[in-house]
Protein backbone atom coordinates (compact mmCIF):
# COMPACT_ATOMS: atom_id res chain seq x y z
CA UNK A 1 0.00 0.00 0.00
CA UNK A 2 1.03 3.78 -0.83
CA UNK A 3 0.01 6.36 1.58
CA UNK A 4 0.05 9.75 -0.72
CA UNK A 5 -0.82 11.87 2.30
CA UNK A 6 1.76 14.14 1.76
CA UNK A 7 1.15 14.74 -1.69
CA UNK A 8 -1.25 16.96 -3.53
CA UNK A 9 -1.21 16.38 -7.50
CA UNK A 10 -0.45 12.50 -9.14
CA UNK A 11 -0.47 12.00 -12.79
CA UNK A 12 -1.42 8.58 -13.97
CA UNK A 13 -0.23 7.21 -18.09
CA UNK A 14 0.08 4.39 -19.32
CA UNK A 15 0.31 2.47 -22.35
CA UNK A 16 2.60 4.95 -24.19
CA UNK A 17 4.38 2.07 -26.47
CA UNK A 18 7.26 4.17 -26.41
CA UNK A 19 10.15 3.30 -29.32
CA UNK A 20 12.27 4.84 -31.95
CA UNK A 21 9.43 4.40 -34.58
CA UNK A 22 6.95 6.38 -33.08
CA UNK A 23 9.45 9.74 -32.45
CA UNK A 24 6.29 11.72 -32.41
CA UNK A 25 4.57 9.84 -29.29
CA UNK A 26 8.18 9.80 -27.69
CA UNK A 27 8.79 13.19 -28.28
CA UNK A 28 5.13 14.11 -26.20
CA UNK A 29 6.40 12.02 -23.31
CA UNK A 30 9.50 13.93 -23.45
CA UNK A 31 8.03 17.36 -23.68
CA UNK A 32 5.37 16.51 -20.98
CA UNK A 33 8.16 14.89 -18.47
CA UNK A 34 10.06 18.05 -18.73
CA UNK A 35 8.03 20.54 -18.97
CA UNK A 36 7.66 23.06 -15.87
CA UNK A 37 3.99 23.34 -16.03
CA UNK A 38 3.84 19.65 -15.02
CA UNK A 39 4.62 19.82 -11.33
CA UNK A 40 2.81 16.57 -9.95
CA UNK A 41 4.60 14.83 -6.99
CA UNK A 42 4.15 11.33 -7.90
CA UNK A 43 4.21 9.84 -11.88
CA UNK A 44 2.35 6.53 -12.17
CA UNK A 45 3.00 4.22 -15.49
CA UNK A 46 0.13 2.19 -15.20
CA UNK A 47 2.05 -0.84 -17.78
CA UNK A 48 3.30 -0.51 -21.38
CA UNK A 49 5.53 2.42 -20.74
CA UNK A 50 7.95 0.57 -23.78
CA UNK A 51 6.41 -1.65 -26.75
CA UNK A 52 8.70 -4.14 -25.87
CA UNK A 53 11.30 -5.22 -23.19
CA UNK A 54 13.91 -7.73 -23.42
CA UNK A 55 15.90 -7.63 -20.31
CA UNK A 56 17.14 -4.89 -18.47
CA UNK A 57 20.74 -5.82 -20.63
CA UNK A 58 19.60 -3.60 -23.34
CA UNK A 59 21.92 -0.60 -23.56
CA UNK A 60 20.28 0.78 -26.62
CA UNK A 61 20.42 4.86 -27.05
CA UNK A 62 16.53 5.46 -27.21
CA UNK A 63 16.55 3.40 -23.78
CA UNK A 64 19.38 5.00 -22.22
CA UNK A 65 17.58 8.38 -22.87
CA UNK A 66 14.20 7.06 -21.43
CA UNK A 67 15.76 6.59 -18.17
CA UNK A 68 17.69 10.12 -18.58
CA UNK A 69 14.24 11.56 -18.80
CA UNK A 70 13.12 9.68 -15.90
CA UNK A 71 15.81 10.57 -13.85
CA UNK A 72 15.78 14.23 -14.70
CA UNK A 73 11.84 14.55 -13.72
CA UNK A 74 12.58 12.47 -10.32
CA UNK A 75 15.21 15.72 -9.50
CA UNK A 76 12.85 18.31 -10.54
CA UNK A 77 13.16 20.22 -13.70
CA UNK A 78 14.11 23.74 -14.29
CA UNK A 79 14.24 24.54 -10.65
CA UNK A 80 10.95 23.03 -9.58
CA UNK A 81 9.83 20.47 -6.94
CA UNK A 82 11.50 16.56 -7.16
CA UNK A 83 9.01 13.86 -8.46
CA UNK A 84 8.38 10.50 -6.87
CA UNK A 85 7.97 7.99 -10.12
CA UNK A 86 6.51 4.30 -10.22
CA UNK A 87 6.43 2.04 -12.81
CA UNK A 88 4.01 -1.39 -13.17
CA UNK A 89 4.86 -3.99 -15.32
CA UNK A 90 2.31 -4.18 -18.74
CA UNK A 91 1.62 -6.86 -21.33
CA UNK A 92 4.52 -5.30 -23.11
CA UNK A 93 6.87 -4.57 -20.88
CA UNK A 94 6.49 -7.44 -18.53
CA UNK A 95 10.22 -8.29 -17.96
CA UNK A 96 11.13 -4.89 -16.60
CA UNK A 97 13.26 -5.65 -13.62
CA UNK A 98 15.00 -3.50 -10.33
CA UNK A 99 17.52 -2.44 -12.46
CA UNK A 100 15.76 -0.35 -15.00
CA UNK A 101 13.91 1.28 -12.31
CA UNK A 102 16.88 2.09 -10.49
CA UNK A 103 18.45 3.47 -13.43
CA UNK A 104 15.37 5.58 -13.72
CA UNK A 105 15.22 6.34 -10.46
CA UNK A 106 12.02 4.65 -10.00
CA UNK A 107 10.18 2.38 -8.10
CA UNK A 108 8.58 -0.66 -9.36
CA UNK A 109 5.27 -1.57 -8.53
CA UNK A 110 3.14 -4.93 -8.06
CA UNK A 111 0.29 -5.40 -9.98
CA UNK A 112 -2.46 -4.75 -8.43
CA UNK A 113 -1.43 -1.38 -5.75
CA UNK A 114 -3.46 -0.25 -3.41
CA UNK A 115 -2.87 3.98 -3.11
CA UNK A 116 -4.39 5.73 -0.16
CA UNK A 117 -5.03 9.24 -0.91
CA UNK A 118 -7.37 12.30 0.48
CA UNK A 119 -9.83 9.48 2.29
CA UNK A 120 -10.23 7.51 -0.61
CA UNK A 121 -8.39 3.87 -1.48
CA UNK A 122 -6.94 3.47 -5.32
CA UNK A 123 -6.41 -0.01 -7.36
CA UNK A 124 -4.16 0.35 -9.61
CA UNK A 125 -3.62 -1.95 -12.10
CA UNK A 126 -2.12 -2.43 -15.89
CA UNK A 127 -5.59 -4.21 -16.31
CA UNK A 128 -4.61 -7.14 -18.56
CA UNK A 129 -4.86 -9.73 -15.66
CA UNK A 130 -8.84 -9.06 -15.46
CA UNK A 131 -9.13 -9.79 -19.11
CA UNK A 132 -10.68 -13.01 -18.16
CA UNK A 133 -12.77 -13.62 -21.36
CA UNK A 134 -9.97 -13.30 -24.03
CA UNK A 135 -8.66 -17.16 -23.59
CA UNK A 136 -5.90 -17.21 -25.51
CA UNK A 137 -4.26 -14.00 -24.21
CA UNK A 138 -4.33 -15.21 -20.78
CA UNK A 139 -2.79 -18.72 -21.62
CA UNK A 140 0.39 -17.12 -23.22
CA UNK A 141 0.35 -14.20 -20.13
CA UNK A 142 0.33 -17.64 -17.87
CA UNK A 143 3.23 -19.01 -19.87
CA UNK A 144 5.44 -16.09 -20.17
CA UNK A 145 4.90 -14.21 -16.48
CA UNK A 146 6.17 -17.74 -14.87
CA UNK A 147 9.85 -17.44 -13.60
CA UNK A 148 11.05 -20.80 -15.46
CA UNK A 149 10.08 -19.50 -18.86
CA UNK A 150 11.54 -15.50 -18.12
CA UNK A 151 15.06 -17.32 -17.10
CA UNK A 152 14.99 -19.17 -20.07
CA UNK A 153 14.33 -16.36 -21.89
CA UNK A 154 16.66 -13.56 -20.00
CA UNK A 155 19.51 -16.43 -20.82
CA UNK A 156 19.81 -15.97 -24.57
CA UNK A 157 21.41 -13.65 -25.84
CA UNK A 158 19.84 -10.01 -26.33
CA UNK A 159 20.16 -9.77 -30.05
CA UNK A 160 18.43 -13.34 -29.97
CA UNK A 161 15.69 -12.06 -27.68
CA UNK A 162 15.14 -9.10 -30.20
CA UNK A 163 14.24 -11.09 -33.06
CA UNK A 164 12.04 -13.34 -31.04
CA UNK A 165 9.74 -10.32 -29.76
CA UNK A 166 9.45 -9.12 -33.47
CA UNK A 167 8.47 -12.38 -34.15
CA UNK A 168 5.82 -12.43 -31.55
CA UNK A 169 4.80 -8.57 -32.61
CA UNK A 170 4.66 -9.70 -36.09
CA UNK A 171 2.57 -12.81 -35.37
CA UNK A 172 0.47 -10.74 -32.85
CA UNK A 173 -0.15 -8.02 -35.68
CA UNK A 174 -0.98 -10.27 -38.70
CA UNK A 175 -3.39 -12.44 -36.10
CA UNK A 176 -5.43 -9.07 -35.65
CA UNK A 177 -4.91 -7.88 -38.87
CA UNK A 178 -5.20 -4.11 -39.87
CA UNK A 179 -7.37 -2.92 -37.03
CA UNK A 180 -6.17 -4.04 -33.29
CA UNK A 181 -8.99 -5.16 -30.97
CA UNK A 182 -8.29 -4.95 -27.19
CA UNK A 183 -10.44 -7.16 -25.17
CA UNK A 184 -12.42 -5.42 -22.40
CA UNK A 185 -11.86 -6.53 -18.59
CA UNK A 186 -13.79 -8.82 -16.93
CA UNK A 187 -16.31 -6.28 -14.29
CA UNK A 188 -17.37 -9.06 -12.09
CA UNK A 189 -13.63 -10.06 -11.38
CA UNK A 190 -12.40 -6.42 -11.12
CA UNK A 191 -15.40 -5.69 -8.62
CA UNK A 192 -13.63 -8.61 -6.93
CA UNK A 193 -10.71 -7.38 -6.54
CA UNK A 194 -11.72 -4.05 -5.59
CA UNK A 195 -13.66 -5.69 -2.54
CA UNK A 196 -10.50 -7.81 -1.88
CA UNK A 197 -8.46 -5.10 -1.50
CA UNK A 198 -10.88 -2.77 0.04
CA UNK A 199 -10.73 -0.11 -2.49
CA UNK A 200 -13.36 2.58 -4.04
CA UNK A 201 -11.34 3.33 -6.96
CA UNK A 202 -9.82 1.19 -9.64
CA UNK A 203 -7.80 2.68 -12.39
CA UNK A 204 -6.59 0.84 -14.79
CA UNK A 205 -5.11 0.69 -18.77
CA UNK A 206 -4.32 -2.06 -21.37
CA UNK A 207 -7.72 -1.75 -23.10
CA UNK A 208 -7.03 1.48 -24.70
CA UNK A 209 -11.04 2.69 -24.35
CA UNK A 210 -10.89 5.68 -22.01
CA UNK A 211 -13.32 6.39 -20.21
CA UNK A 212 -15.13 5.71 -16.28
CA UNK A 213 -17.67 3.60 -15.50
CA UNK A 214 -19.48 2.36 -12.21
CA UNK A 215 -17.73 -0.10 -10.34
CA UNK A 216 -20.33 -1.66 -7.67
CA UNK A 217 -19.87 1.46 -4.86
CA UNK A 218 -17.24 2.99 -6.78
CA UNK A 219 -15.74 3.79 -10.03
CA UNK A 220 -13.76 2.39 -12.75
CA UNK A 221 -11.18 4.72 -14.58
CA UNK A 222 -9.47 3.53 -17.94
CA UNK A 223 -6.37 5.50 -18.78
CA UNK A 224 -5.86 6.63 -22.23
CA UNK A 225 -3.09 4.72 -24.72
CA UNK A 226 -0.79 7.47 -25.77
CA UNK A 227 -0.43 7.99 -29.88
CA UNK A 228 0.44 11.73 -31.43
CA UNK A 229 0.00 10.17 -35.18
CA UNK A 230 -3.43 9.64 -34.53
CA UNK A 231 -6.02 12.42 -35.50
CA UNK A 232 -7.22 13.48 -32.75
CA UNK A 233 -4.06 12.89 -31.28
CA UNK A 234 -3.96 10.28 -27.87
CA UNK A 235 -2.05 12.19 -25.16
CA UNK A 236 -3.91 12.12 -22.00
CA UNK A 237 -3.01 12.34 -18.22
CA UNK A 238 -5.59 11.68 -15.37
CA UNK A 239 -4.50 13.57 -12.36
CA UNK A 240 -5.44 13.42 -8.96
CA UNK A 241 -5.99 16.06 -6.44
CA UNK A 242 -7.91 16.74 -3.33
CA UNK A 243 -10.46 18.28 -5.53
CA UNK A 244 -10.68 14.79 -7.54
CA UNK A 245 -9.77 12.84 -10.66
CA UNK A 246 -9.61 15.38 -14.07
CA UNK A 247 -8.61 14.15 -17.62
CA UNK A 248 -6.01 16.46 -19.24
CA UNK A 249 -5.55 16.11 -23.01
CA UNK A 250 -1.96 17.51 -23.29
Amino acid sequence: MIDASAWQTIDFISDLHLQVAEPATAKAWFDYMASPEQQADAIFILGDWFEVWVGDDDEDPFVALCAAVMRQRAKGVKGGKPCELFIMHGNRDFLMGADLAERSSATLLADPTRLDFNGTSYLLTHGDALCSNDVSYMRFRELVRAPEWQAEFLAKPLEERKNIARQIRAQSQAQHGAVTHYADINEALALEWLNTHGCDVMIHGHTHQAATHPLGHGQRHVLSDWDASASPKRLEVLRLTTMGLQRLAL
